[in-house]
């Protein structure tokens, strides 16, 4: 795919994540996978304001294109992609309900069957460091090298994928597990769950089911 698809199909599901309300303002970024690197949102533009000619390459020693600044958390974004050589494309936002499960400093459980679209038995809570920092980027590695989707600690939440469409379904997915998740934990903590069995037969019926992870 020509450079200039990319970066608009990045622009219009910045776009799109907005609309979703998985979004506020100039948080968040995204990313796709492109030649020994990564295309990826500028730091500090709004989305709407976003011009193809801003998307800024980053290459695998996280150097970036003169003139140009990439979101201040490449870092993490390169980070996924080191962990995961399935991950084409990755989504971050500041999700309010996700975030919220964030500062609890919890773990997304099993409490509905669709957790095994992130991948395994639950939605994990990577530790909290800085943004845009070092740090960060090794948590997150350590997190998401068996899920596509992770929490940030007092952050947000970060989903990969094979395309950029799916990436964001999954974030809008584990926003709804997350509102879920805050619901029924106001009920009754802990929140009952599904088995790892039933989570492992629901994955396998995934291979063949809509918007599955192979495209």
């Amino acid at each position: 795919m020509e450079r200039s698809q990319i970066a608009q199909e990045i622009i219009e599901t910045c776009l799109e994540m907005t609309r979703l309300g998985l979004n506020q303002g100039t948080a968040g970024n995204i990313s796709v996978r492109y030649q020994d690197g990564m295309l990826i949102t500028p730091t500090g533009v709004p989305y709407e304001k976003l011009t193809e000619s801003q998307i800024v390459f980053v290459d695998a020693q996280g150097r970036h294109e003169e003139g140009k600044l990439p979101s201040s958390e490449w870092r993490f974004h390169q980070a996924v992609y080191q962990a995961r050589s399935d991950a084409r494309a990755v989504v971050h936002n500041h999700a309010v309900h996700a975030t919220a499960v964030s500062i609890l400093n919890r773990a997304i459980p099993a409490i509905h069957y669709m957790i095994a679209a992130a991948g395994g038995n639950s939605i994990p809570c990577a530790p909290y460091a800085t943004f845009g920092s070092k740090a960060l980027s090794e948590h997150v590695a350590a997190t998401i090298r068996d899920r596509k989707a992770i929490l940030l600690q007092h952050h947000g939440m970060i989903t990969c994928e094979s395309t950029l469409e799916k990436a964001l379904w999954l974030a809008q997915e584990v926003e709804v597990l997350a509102k879920l998740y805050l619901t029924t934990l106001a009920v009754v903590d802990p929140v009952p769950v599904l088995s790892d069995e039933e989570i492992a037969v629901v994955m396998e019926k995934f291979k063949n089911y809509g918007l599955r992870v192979e495209a």
